[in-house]
């Protein structure tokens, strides 16, 4: 393993041309700066410096080391300086539905990482119930979630509205039962779907399961089966809208809230408001 140290002393003398101005330059006495040439020559087991003429100068040897010494100390340094900047600044962990990770905020979350380079904006996308766990566990300093209203106070909150979709092409309603186009076990669309037409005694079948928000919302298009979307994505692509007429009544609202860790650090703060000012705009409130 080469020794850093052993390599600055290095790269100072060849740079210099003197073991005294070397010296001087890495803070060390000049006795020291030759030890520490002589177990780097001894370890590569030959000369690296000629020091026969008035100035120190590199052999063929050290010549070919003072390349790689000089690739290495820089490494080393700009890893220094990463680390340092990223202590300082800090870290930021939020977590978005996909709806909001695909296109809705994407604007905002880049002007803030070019806003505040330092800053380490990891953002992760997936199922709300996944994602208020991950908060409640405190992996995420912010957590932007679809929930039943009023279930858990966040720092701001907006109604969302949900709407039975189908093809317009291929009606999947007429089926009985009526297939579903739902996201995994948990996902809170899917189980509000399952509710609602249990409650109207609707029989009903799973036959489309996605992560996926864009799968969904084409399983719907094609005619693979009914779903839940928020309404204003329903009326935003192309679906046909369920409503009372066609034997579906109304679902209860659901809401978009954003949560934050008590200590937050005022990046996260500043990137909260951010967010909300953004989600009023893209829930039009």
């Amino acid at each position: 393993m080469l020794d850093p140290i052993l390599l600055r002393s290095f790269v100072a003398v060849a740079d210099t041309g003197s073991f005294t101005r070397a010296a001087d330059s890495v803070h060390l006495t000049q006795s020291t700066v030759s030890q520490q040439i002589r177990r780097l020559e001894e370890q590569f087991a030959c000369d690296l410096l000629n020091r026969s003429g008035r100035y120190v100068a590199t052999t063929p040897e050290g010549e070919s080391l003072l390349a790689y010494a000089r690739r290495i100390l820089q490494l080393m340094d700009e890893a220094v300086a990463q680390v340092t900047q990223s202590v300082e600044q800090g870290e930021i962990q939020l977590g978005v539905p996909e709806d909001f990770a695909a296109h809705a905020l994407t604007p905002v979350l880049a002007a803030f990482a070019e806003n505040y380079p330092g800053i380490r904006l990891q953002i992760t996308s997936g199922l709300s119930n996944d994602l208020y766990r991950m908060f409640q566990q405190g992996k995420l300093d912010l957590a932007l979630v679809k929930q039943r209203k009023d279930s858990a106070p966040g720092i701001a909150s907006w109604p969302e509205p949900l709407c039975w979709v189908d093809s317009p092409d291929r009606p999947a309603a007429v089926r009985d039962p009526v297939p579903l186009v739902a996201f995994p076990i948990g996902g809170l669309y899917r189980n509000e779907m399952t509710h609602a037409l249990d409650a109207i005694g609707r029989r009903w079948r799973i036959g489309f399961v996605s992560t996926s928000l864009a799968s969904v919302s084409a399983a719907v298009q094609d005619g693979l089966g009914i779903s839940l979307l928020p309404r204003r994505l329903a009326e935003a692509g192309r679906h046909n809208v369920l409503g009372v007429a066609d034997g579906f009544g109304e679902v209860p609202d659901l809401e978009l809230t954003l949560h934050a860790q008590t200590e937050a650090s005022t990046h996260t703060k500043t990137l909260a408001a951010e967010l909300v000012a953004a989600c009023g705009v893209i829930m039009k409130v």
